[in-house]
């Protein structure tokens, strides 16, 4: 393991070279270069269908909020009936329903090299990796982030306060969504010799279009997935987020006169390293990581924003009214009622990423039988990130009066204005909340690495040679993305995520009977515990 380790250092040295030599002026160049090459695709992914005269909603974002709201009739609103089955399930309540079932286990069981047991599972009695718990704080990992931070400051300088509402309402119709998705990961996953699983769109689109006798459609848009997946994995997954971490912390220490101010290779040279020795491990060492760093970091920064909220506990009915008056009000900024309804679905959809098939791959890792149980933690997923964790960044923003309605601020201005916020009511919190966006970046890196691996696998096997090449390239993004500021690689990388929409949208509609019947089954298989126990 430590040689492997060494390789990758060896294999960063060249850029660490790069990003040392390189001038804004390369940054520049390479960046116009890109973008001539992509901005075809990029502006096909994110094009939009004029609503107004002023305003229009991109395609995807049409695509996702239908998918959404049918899946939330078709299950009859799973989103409000699963919700406390959902915690249940992640409490333990229901594990017992995992045992008492006929168990395999090997005569020989022993460890790896990497001191994992190839037997795991058989002597379990349960398929996959990791606990709902931690498939949970993994998935969320990669959605709880600077979406929260940044992208809450950004929808609501354009749309204003009445945005909030509409993030609730797409969080909201999302919990269906990845309900879907989720369920049909578990289902579909697939377990090597070593107890490893692999799952996810790749999995579900081709081995559940296989069984409707769609076996063609389901292999090509299995590998378009992968594709996207890839792509996204080293942009929007990796390189936005340690290069948006690396301005924030540049603007806090100082700016111009900080200690690391255009140092940002070293920066990424740090992360890389930090990054490396978790992903090397897999799902599991992963999941130790993000059940430990998800639940901390979310914790504190909620816990701050209690605090502002409580010193400024009279102004919260005042705030919740700008925030109902402004989602129906049709005066204002870009484009009134529209506008704001718009900016609000933005956001939301832009956070939770429900819909993009990206969270079943982490899901798809659980321990358990019943697909139907993962389906159900997943949905609490897009309530906490986006229901909850972006409606009191909101809250803080408006109270505070740091807003400039009408005003589009780029993320790292978004990040500023909410660390901004913060401080007016605790001097000293940006320092914290540069650590949370920190460490919101790396969880959300080692998670979007473990994506990326997963469909890198599906394309070029699961050798130990082709994993290591997929997270050396990884790495190397890392120290890339710290370094450069390659806006169009990351505006690429970004269409790349939401073109996974597509192919697993197709599958979704096509697979939801199949969610609909495991579902019955874990719901029967509850109702049968309830019976023996009473």
């Amino acid at each position: 393991m430590k040689s492997v380790r060494l390789v990758n250092l060896a294999f960063l040295l060249p850029f660490v070279t790069y990003a040392q030599q390189e001038s804004s002026s390369v940054d520049a160049q390479i960046n116009e270069n890109f973008k001539n090459a992509t901005s075809w695709f990029t502006d096909a992914i994110f094009a939009e269908i004029p609503v107004t005269n002023e305003v229009g909603i991109p395609w995807v974002l049409i695509v996702l909020i239908i998918g959404a709201s049918y899946f939330t009739g078709y299950f009859k609103f799973i989103n409000i009936r699963g919700f406390f089955t959902a915690i249940k399930v992640v409490k333990g309540t229901y594990d017992d329903l995992e045992e008492n079932h006929k168990v395999e286990v090997s005569s020989s069981v022993h460890l790896t090299e990497n001191n994992d047991q190839p037997d795991t599972i058989r002597v379990e009695g349960q398929e996959g990796e990791v606990s709902h718990f931690q498939a949970l704080t993994a998935a969320l990992s990669a959605t709880v982030g600077l979406g929260n931070i940044a992208g809450v400051a950004i929808a609501l300088s354009i749309g204003g306060p009445g945005a909030t509402f509409w993030m609730i309402v797409v969080g909201f119709l999302g919990m269906a969504s990845k309900f879907v998705e989720c369920t049909l990961g578990v289902k579909y996953r697939e377990v090597d010799e070593n107890g490893v699983v692999f799952g996810g769109p790749m999995y579900y689109l081709r081995k559940g279009l296989h069984e409707k006798g769609l076996k063609r459609l389901g292999k090509v848009l299995a590998v378009v997935f992968a594709i996207m997946c890839i792509g996204g994995s080293f942009g929007g997954g990796n390189m936005f987020q340690v290069n948006q971490a690396f301005q924030l912390f540049q603007y806090v220490t100082g700016g111009e006169e900080s200690f690391l101010y255009g140092k940002g290779w070293l920066f990424g040279i740090i992360m890389a390293i930090c990054v490396g020795i978790v992903i090397i491990g897999g799902i599991k060492k992963i999941a130790k990581v993000t059940d430990k760093i998800v639940p901390v970091m979310v914790a504190v920064y909620v816990l701050a924003i209690f605090i502002i909220l409580g010193i400024n506990y009279q102004s919260i009915p005042a705030a919740f009214g700008e925030i109902f008056y402004g989602a129906f009000s049709y005066e204002g900024v870009a484009g009134g009622f529209i506008g704001v309804m718009i900016q609000g679905f933005k956001r939301a959809a832009f956070s939770n990423e429900a819909g993009i098939g990206s969270s079943s791959i982490a899901h798809s890792a659980v321990k358990t039988k019943y697909a139907a149980s993962e389906g159900l933690v997943a949905l609490l997923e897009p309530f906490i990130d986006t229901v909850v964790v972006c409606t009191m960044t909101a809250l803080v923003l408006i109270i505070t009066g740091q807003l400039n309605v009408g005003t589009e601020v780029s993320f790292e201005q978004g990040a500023i204005l909410t660390s901004n916020a913060l401080e007016s009511g605790i001097s000293w919190f940006p320092y914290v909340l540069t650590v949370a966006v920190i460490l919101f970046a790396f969880s959300s890196m080692i998670s979007w690495s473990y994506y990326g691996h997963q469909a890198w696998s599906y394309l070029f096997g699961r050798s130990k040679k082709a994993e290591y090449i997929y997270k050396t390239i990884f790495c190397m993004f890392v120290v890339i993305g710290a370094a450069a500021s390659l806006q169009a690689v990351v505006d690429f990388a970004d269409a790349m995520v939401f073109s996974m929409l597509v192919p697993n949208m197709i599958g979704l509609f096509i697979l939801a009977p199949k969610v609909k019947e495991e579902l019955k089954r874990y719901k029967e298989a509850i109702r049968t515990k309830k019976a023996t126990t009473e």
